[in-house]
């Protein structure tokens, strides 16, 4: 469908995108493209666009930024991987992984899913209005759960365990379709407490994160 593309953007995603791409045949190229893909931060996405001589389809890759910011193209659409990226590793990142279209026509439509299927990606429709739910949930999927890392390996450190061994927890976790287990799952509220006293003692400003954490799994029980 699309030959000659652009990927504006040299960073994780770009850096990704442009690797398969290429694998797959495209002709990576400023000069007359079909496709530009904008693959810069968030705050640049408007001012890039709007630096764009109308023509080729136009699309960003951002998960929170709406359509209207690539403004004053007609062709346009957006396709958002639901994948954390890391510059250590190259185009296989996103085998596998979902990706949010929106699209305002039938055709943008068809060229967003041909796109997304090209870089090895499963696409889902999201509606532009409906971006900011969406982004906050991929937010604290993969942003929180380093700060819940990081937050957990320091009461490990503080109880003279090593940090690293909750990683393999952490993988059987998602590895059994997070199952909840421990107390909570248990109705063991002294437990819970127990909890609270140890992280007052040690790491007295995790214990709000740990209440409103605990609150919040009972509430979704």
């Amino acid at each position: 469908m699309i030959e000659r593309a652009h990927v504006i953007g040299a960073g994780r995603v770009g850096s990704a995108f442009a690797a398969r791409l290429s694998e797959r045949g495209l002709e990576l190229s400023p000069d007359d493209p079909e496709l530009v893909l904008l693959c810069v931060p968030d705050r640049a996405v408007a001012e890039v666009a709007a630096g764009l001589a109308p023509g080729p389809w136009v699309a960003h890759v951002s998960g929170a930024t709406p359509l209207a910011a690539l403004e004053p193209h007609g062709r346009r659409f957006s396709l958002h991987p639901l994948q954390t990226f890391t510059t250590a590793r190259g185009a296989e990142q996103l085998d596998g992984a979902f990706a949010a279209v929106t699209a305002e026509t039938d055709e943008a439509r068809e060229v967003a899913l041909w796109l997304a299927r090209t870089l090895g990606l499963e696409p889902f429709a999201l509606a532009d209005d409906r971006r900011a739910a969406y982004h906050a949930g991929a937010s604290i999927a993969s942003n929180y759960l380093v700060t819940l890392r990081r937050a957990a390996g320091s009461l490990l450190e503080a109880a003279g365990a090593p940090p690293e061994a909750l990683d393999p927890l952490m993988r059987r976790t998602i590895e059994n379709g997070f199952e909840l287990t421990g107390p909570i799952a248990r109705g063991d509220w002294a437990t819970v407490e127990a909890h609270r006293d140890a992280i007052r003692a040690e790491r007295p400003e995790l214990e709000p994160m740990y209440a409103a954490l605990a609150e919040t799994t009972k509430a979704l029980l």
